[in-house]
């Protein structure tokens, strides 16, 4: 009997898959996209109603022709590519290309990789949704349209290499406007005046602090430092007692589950990693998971949602567990449904645990580091967001400085929380957002009485000065880019990576900073083309790409209207751009001139601004920085032949030692002595991802790793192993011990100047 064909865009979907289905269905993957615009012409005919010339993606001619035997003796075809507009366009193409009768082909769509959900799709499939193909089209020509006839223009004016488009240019104008506003910013000095007090009825009162609000009745004029000590000369002897007590309850609500963009904010918060690699582990949580005798599963919802819609069987399900593990009073009396933002397509459920009894702990064996950490999250987000809310008891205490004999008075408040009840706290908190202030409130004060007498031991002027707006992270890029609505959760991630790639912006830590090439190529965007890079333009497009498939707008009209005004604009730009010269800092060797920022057939490089009188380059690396010049490793003898020094060059992953006698190269050694083998050292590598870790040079004898800079000196005061510097973006550096709890601030353990070296050897 003929089997029926089932086409994904994973092998490793088609994996799992095959395993759900049994032996009466094939499952092939295509790889993901098989038909495309073609590489080397536009491959839009503009005077036909914007018809696009699709062909077969180079290497993919073998899995076109796989496919096609397997449909021919199939008794029925189904497409199942992922059910979002480009899984939706990947679907047609596939009916295209393999010419199948529809009598024989169905398009089925799954929100998750399980057993039910698999077969009921199977069960109940569709036509395919023309609509969304033509809105993914309208989505790819527009971007292919504004790519190949905007690109050619920075090559021309500005360098080879360059690349424009419509989510990308926006998400570098928003990185360089924030950049202007630094620079422009002006730091004003402004102080705050901090009481500290005990109870005046026992001497042995523990002492709390509190923050002066008010002063003469109004609010203190604190922006010079005499005005601050002024303040504080007139409290000396101010007697102190309790004004008023306010004690208010409030419940602190969970918050929805994960949709894209917020997991890949909550993800680089909590866990640091990059909107890139959080989808990569999510697609493998999605895709399937070995899961030992229980065979490979789904593990996550679709990840790429912007809705936060639950199934109503997901939601009995949690609250039984919920019931079961925490109790009755962490069941809220009703399931919890939270509202769509707005312009959501909520096409899908939110990202959600498959199975809520698969507990993290409970596959913990079965995932990599990186998926277990990654799953823990989405998992405890989702239990929390079905949870009951926690309960907040605020106690707020206004103190009243009275000074004998004067008219000054001063009023200090402290306000203290506390937990009445942890409430969905108890499973999961939200790291703090980044770039938010820093949480300073008050130490704890006792439980004080109105009218009750207290001492005022002391009063402290604080100076402090007002902070520039913080750059973007990828996180708050993200939050930046779906609150102006701009682009959709499937094009953050590439977008992001895109703009790194062409060296428009440099990561600095977690910050994204924009290159001088990026500020130049945005300044001259923004000048001549102000609609390609405004948000309100990027956004509305995007509305109007909903409206295409919902099939309220005809496709082609969309590009009409943008097309023509967009030709003008580009002629215009054409003839007014001047050619753009890109000067950089550095200065050339041989003749002291500028050196510019050129690029050439390996990528980006210096070139003195004298050519051709003067040849001068210097390499450029990865980041757009010099690459520093070689220099000797002064102690380090080669593990080949012995020769000593070494020397300290670079390469395409950063620096190494290479030997100037044998030509053999080594990693950077820390002179640190591996604890583990005590054989090796702890040397400096880096791993298939480029993230750079340390790990001993006796490997694969010895498998010892740390993902932190280890410290040759000192040694933990607690345990004597090796100390971890720990740099810190917000607040100060850290060291922690690499074997026991040990943690304490750089400044307390390391002198300033190994504290400067150990930041500079990490940022270097």
């Amino acid at each position: 009997m003929a089997k029926s064909l089932v086409i994904v865009e994973s092998p490793a979907k088609a994996k799992t898959i095959s395993k759900i289905l049994g032996k009466n269905f094939i499952v092939k993957a295509s790889a993901g996209h098989i038909r495309d615009l073609p590489q080397k012409e536009m491959g839009v005919d503009v005077k036909k109603d914007f018809a696009p010339k699709y062909v077969v993606i180079p290497k993919k001619e073998d899995v076109v022709e796989e496919l096609r035997g397997a449909a021919r003796g199939a008794e029925r075809v189904y497409l199942a590519p992922d059910p979002d507009r480009e899984g939706e366009a990947i679907a047609w193409h596939l009916s295209q290309i393999l010419e199948i009768p529809d009598d024989r082909l169905q398009r089925i769509e799954f929100h998750e990789i399980t057993q039910q959900a698999i077969r009921n799709a199977v069960a109940h499939p569709r036509h395919i949704d023309i609509n969304r193909v033509d809105a993914q089209q309208a989505r790819r020509i527009l971007d292919r349209l504004v790519g190949y006839k905007l690109s050619p223009l920075l090559w021309k004016k500005v360098q080879r290499g360059l690349s424009a488009g419509r989510v990308q240019s926006v998400a570098v104008r928003l990185l360089c406007d924030r950049e202007k506003d630094i620079q422009a910013f002006v730091s004003e000095e402004y102080w705050t005046i901090h009481g500290q007090f005990r109870q005046a009825s026992s001497e042995q009162a523990a002492a709390f602090t509190a923050d002066l609000v008010r002063w003469a009745g109004k609010k203190p004029d604190l922006s010079t430092e005499q005005a601050a000590q002024a303040v504080v000369q007139s409290l000396a002897g101010a007697a102190a007692q309790v004004e008023s007590v306010k004690t208010r309850e409030r419940a602190r609500e969970p918050q929805p589950p994960f949709i894209t963009s917020t997991l890949q904010r909550e993800a680089a918060s909590a866990l640091n990693l990059t909107v890139k690699r959080t989808m990569a582990i999510a697609q493998q949580l999605y895709e399937g998971i070995e899961l030992g005798e229980e065979g490979p599963s789904g593990l996550i919802t679709y990840m790429r949602t912007d809705s936060t819609r639950i199934a109503e069987e997901a939601q009995d399900a949690t609250r039984e567990f919920i019931q079961s593990a925490y109790g009755k009073p962490y069941l809220p009396a009703r399931r919890r449904q939270y509202g769509a933002k707005k312009g959501a397509q909520d096409a899908h459920e939110c990202i959600r645990p498959t199975d809520i009894n698969n507990t993290p702990d409970r596959i913990k064996k079965s995932l990599t580091p990186d998926q277990f950490k990654l799953y823990r999250l989405i998992w405890q987000r989702f239990i929390a967001s079905q949870m009951a809310a926690a309960t907040l008891e605020t106690r707020t205490v206004e103190i009243a400085a009275r000074v004998p004999g004067s008219r000054h008075e001063g009023l200090f408040r402290v306000a203290v929380t506390r937990t009445l009840f942890d409430g969905y706290t108890r499973v999961y908190e939200e790291a703090r957002e980044e770039n938010a202030p820093e949480d300073e409130s008050a130490s704890a004060a006792p439980v004080l009485a109105e009218g009750e007498a207290l001492v005022l031991l002391a009063v402290e002027p604080r100076q402090h000065f007002t902070q520039p707006p913080p750059r973007y992270s990828e996180a708050t890029l993200v939050k930046a880019l779906e609150e102006q609505g701009i682009g959709r959760p499937s094009t953050y991630a590439p977008t992001i990576a895109t703009i790194q790639e062409r060296g428009y912006v440099n990561k600095e830590g977690r910050s994204l900073v924009p290159t001088d090439l990026g500020m130049k190529v945005n300044e001259e965007l923004v000048q001549h083309f102000p609609n390609i890079v405004d948000t309100r333009f990027t956004a509305t497009m995007e509305a109007q790409l909903d409206e295409v498939e919902k099939g309220s707008q005809r496709w082609t009209q969309l590009l009409a209207d943008f097309y023509g005004p967009f030709i003008e604009t580009l002629k215009v730009a054409d003839e007014e751009m001047k050619k753009v010269v890109i000067v950089t800092d550095y200065l050339c060797e041989r003749c002291g001139r500028p050196l510019l920022n050129r690029y050439g057939r390996f990528g980006n490089f210096l070139g003195c601004s004298g050519y051709p009188e003067c040849e001068f380059t210097h390499q450029l690396t990865r980041d757009n920085k010099p690459v520093p010049k070689d220099r000797p490793a002064e102690g380090v003898r080669c593990n080949h032949c012995s020769h000593e020094p070494m020397t300290i060059t670079y390469g395409r992953y950063g620096e190494y030692l290479k030997c100037p006698a044998c030509g053999k190269s080594q990693p950077k050694s820390t002179g640190i002595e591996c604890p583990k083998c005590h054989k090796g050292h702890i040397v400096e590598r880096r791993s298939k991802m480029g993230k750079t870790f340390y790990g001993c040079d006796q490997y694969p004898d010895c498998d010892f790793v740390l993902w932190s800079k280890p410290l040759e000196k000192p040694r933990c005061p607690e345990c004597d192993s090796i100390l971890l510097f720990k740099p810190r973006k917000r607040g100060e550096d850290m060291v922690a011990c690499s074997h026991c709890k040990f943690v304490a601030p750089a400044s307390e353990i390391l002198p300033e100047s190994e504290q400067a070296e150990a930041e500079e050897l990490l940022t270097g």
